[in-house]
């Protein structure tokens, strides 16, 4: 797909600033109703979805030209699809789609950003997103005794992830995903230092042919070792190894996981049993890429009926976010005695980014530490003493933005209470 291709979506945009906002059907009274970051954050119209497709359409036919003030939209998006889902709600169009091939070209173009061509730069060298990692891939399992799945077969594979694997403050959360695992009697096994990016990232960032470089190392890796599932505990790669991969016809029959489906399912299974009373009050976070970017690929192929209603034979099914991982994550919560669920407003398809995607967090890290101290807002607003996530990027973003507030609100992942309470 190209830009081009998304011309018609772009051209149906009415200016209507759905794209802003939560449907107004989900307000309840009064409560946070902003959806998109970047909109919420510059306040200019550009800086929306509905902008971004009027963009791509003047764009398409040379318009405007890359500047410095076009650059600075175009990287200022965390790629969260919060503008796509409340469209869908009542339209029948693509946002994300198109802001993603208006990225891709402008990377194609040239018009990169410094920042994230260093960020591919250290993937092309090293196979990650984290620059200047020293540590080896699979220092984080050291002493854990677990199968090496590029020498030994096995069906389960724990894929962990760029973040996790390099920043020592997360090896904790592998290392206790690796004793859940075991604890439910599952017999897996990790690539190790052989582990690279899933690409997920690049994808997001407008470099395309360095993602498609990265899923193909991944799946050629994954069918020699004769793995039927991959378990991540990183919503970026259980995005791109569910939805992208797919997208673009690699995954074929790989099922993935998320750690948090996972573990639902062998406590349903009483594979794991949560038996310890934790006695708190929590929230949970969404992250975009579990939730409503994380809702499986849908392949489509058709053609436009002719005629002024936009019709399609047979007919076009979008995403809309509704079959994301929502309730898994909820479940395992729910399973820990003691343990009370808060929710906030914005919640599920309609939950607010946690500021790190997109590239943000390295283009534009205060913008990233805005985004995540709005969530904190609303987080501390529910009364919860934590607020807990299911992906590494939120977490940290989220730890560095109570830093920086001085709020007095922790951060868990699932797997670290799951832990707690076996």
């Amino acid at each position: 797909m190209a830009l081009e291709d998304f011309r018609e979506d772009m051209e149906m945009c009415n200016k209507c600033s759905i794209c802003k906002f939560i449907p107004l059907e989900k307000v309840e009274g009064v409560q946070p109703v902003n959806i998109c970051p970047s909109i919420s954050r510059y306040n200019f119209n550009a800086y929306s979805g509905g902008g971004r497709v009027s963009m791509g359409v003047a764009m398409l036919e040379n318009r405007i030209d890359y500047t410095d003030k076009l650059k600075h939209i175009i990287y200022n998006c965390q790629t969260c699809g919060g503008c796509d889902i409340s469209c869908k709600y009542a339209m029948d169009m693509e946002v994300l789609e198109p802001i993603y091939e208006f990225r891709i070209k402008a990377v194609e173009d040239g018009c990169t950003h410094p920042a994230l061509d260093k960020v591919i730069g250290s993937l092309r060298k090293q196979g990650t997103m984290v620059p200047g990692a020293r540590d080896k891939r699979g220092a984080w399992a050291e002493g854990l005794d677990v199968k090496d799945a590029t020498r030994q077969k096995v069906k389960v594979l724990y894929h962990v992830g760029c973040l996790t694997s390099y920043n020592k403050d997360m090896w904790k959360l592998a290392r206790v995903t690796v004793k859940l695992l075991k604890e439910a009697g599952v017999d897996f096994g990790i690539a190790g230092n052989n582990e690279t990016c899933c690409g997920g990232r690049a994808y997001q960032m407008g470099y395309k042919q360095d993602f498609l470089n990265q899923a193909e190392k991944n799946m050629e890796m994954i069918k020699k070792a004769g793995v039927e599932t991959v378990v991540t505990s990183c919503a970026d790669g259980y995005q791109a190894f569910k939805v992208l991969y797919d997208k673009f016809e690699l995954k074929g029959n790989l099922e993935v996981l998320h750690i948090t489906e996972y573990l639902a399912r062998l406590i349903k299974e009483g594979k794991l049993k949560l038996t310890k009373k934790i006695k708190m009050n929590v929230t949970y976070h969404d992250p975009c890429h579990l939730g409503r970017l994380g809702e499986p690929w849908i392949h489509w192929k058709g053609k436009r009926v002719p005629g002024i209603q936009r019709r399609f034979d047979p007919p076009k099914v979008l995403r809309r976010g509704t079959y994301g991982v929502y309730e898994p994550p909820r479940d395992v919560l729910k399973a820990i005695s003691g343990i009370r669920l808060m929710e906030m407003d914005r919640i599920k398809e309609y939950a607010w980014c946690c500021g790190a995607g997109g590239g943000v967090n390295e283009s534009n890290p205060e913008f990233a530490m805005w985004t995540a101290a709005e969530r904190i807002k609303e987080a501390e607003a529910t009364g919860a003493e934590a607020i807990v996530s299911a992906c590494p990027w939120c977490e940290k973003t989220f730890n560095e933005a109570i830093k920086e507030s001085g709020s007095s609100l922790k951060v868990y992942d699932i797997v670290e209470l799951a832990e707690k309470a076996i």
